[in-house]
Formats: C-alpha cells, sequence, structure tokens
C-alpha cells in the first residue's frame, strides 16, 4: 500500500491523526523532541517534523479514501492536478532512520562526564550540570583541590 501525505488544519494534527487512526487508518506523525529557551529557562517539548503534515498509509480502493476530506482535523490530501501523489517508501524508511538516530544522539545530561576541548580548561575533565542559554553550559571541574563551577561554550565540549 502507498503512503500519502496529509495536510491537516492549523494546531490539529494530534486530533487529525487521532480521528484517522479510529477509523483504523495506519498513520506516521513523526515528531521530535525541540529545546527551546522560554522566559530564561531552558524546556523540552515535543514538536511535528514537518509542521501541518501527517502520512497515511492506504489503498486507493479503500472506503476509507472516501471519508478523509470529511475527517475532523484532515484538511486535504496532498496531491497535484487534483490527483493524489504517493510518498515512496523509501522516504518513509528515511524519516524513520533519521528520528531513530536523533533519539540515539540525544543532549547532554546533567551528571554526564564531559571533557572540555577547547579554551583556558582544554583537556579538563568535568561533570555536566546544566545549560545556560543557548550556547552555554555549567560544567562542575576539580579545579586546585576543590570542585568548581565553570561556564563553557557547547561547542568547547
Amino acid at each position: 500500500m502507498p503512503w500519502y501525505a496529509i495536510q491537516h488544519k492549523p494546531a490539529q494534527g494530534d486530533r487529525a491523526l487521532e480521528n484517522l487512526q479510529n477509523q483504523d487508518a495506519r498513520c506516521f506523525y513523526p515528531k521530535v523532541t525541540v529545546e527551546r529557551i522560554r522566559a530564561g529557562k531552558r524546556t523540552t517539548r515535543l514538536e511535528p517534523l514537518f509542521p501541518g503534515y501527517l502520512f497515511i498509509n492506504i489503498d486507493p480502493s479503500d472506503p476509507l479514501w472516501g471519508k478523509l476530506r470529511s475527517t475532523r482535523g484532515v484538511l486535504r490530501v496532498v496531491g497535484f492536478g487534483g490527483k493524489p501523489v504517493p510518498v515512496p517508501d523509501e522516504v518513509i524508511e528515511y524519516i524513520h532512520g533519521g528520528l531513530t538516530a536523533v533519539e540515539e544522539q540525544g543532549g547532554l545530561k546533567k551528571g554526564e562526564k564531559v571533557e572540555i576541548q577547547e579554551g583556558p580548561f582544554r583537556g579538563v575533565e568535568g561533570i555536566f550540570q546544566a545549560y545556560d542559554g543557548e550556547e552555554r553550559a555549567i560544567v562542575l571541574i576539580s579545579f586546585m583541590q576543590k570542585q568548581q563551577v565553570v561556564k563553557v561554550r557547547l561547542g568547547d565540549l
């Protein structure tokens, strides 16, 4: 069965996904964890990889095809010249693989050992404590027989 891209109504991706799944449709709504700074604090939230779109695996002869446009949250099936265009399986597999790689990579976690690669503390090992804005990190290092808190550029770790 081919995959198709579905455009959902603004801010209704989860609603469209739920309603399609309630109709036994096989769907794929790729999301990634995104870190943002709000009010001076780093927050993480799950956001769609393709805002406004999700994918559905459906046979063109399936009776569900006629119900797609009237499904709550769904705006339209993406197509050209009035005809829906299938998304190749390789593209869906590539997206799945990319999401897996991003999840495995992740970010720095509190308590994780790091080594400072650049700057005045080059070669010193430390323990990651927290992010400090978008480009800096707070690291705990042992320096002069005492634990010191230093702020370093993320690129220096």
